[in-house]
């Protein structure tokens, strides 16, 4: 499976660029609040980044998870069963 996500690193220090600030205010208001109201069980923070989304990945039973590629505005993931 190919995820696409907004580019962001793992820690919120790493690297934040305008275009990285632009990403993580969205995801504050739209994605968190999102997941919140939907019951909260997987509220991963604004901008998940490349490791905690590894660990959902593993978490659903894939067992091999990369970075395929990468942009300024986007990560591809790679998962594999």
């Amino acid at each position: 499976m190919l995820l696409v996500e907004p580019f962001a690193e793992d820690h919120l220090g790493e690297g934040v660029s305008p275009v990285a600030r632009l990403y993580f205010a969205s995801s504050t208001t739209v994605c968190c609040a999102h997941a919140l109201s939907d019951g909260g069980r997987m509220v991963l923070g604004a901008q998940a980044g490349e490791r905690r989304l590894a660990d959902v990945f593993r978490k659903a039973g894939f067992t091999r998870f990369r970075r395929a590629a990468a942009t300024p505005f986007n990560l591809i993931l790679e998962a594999r069963r």
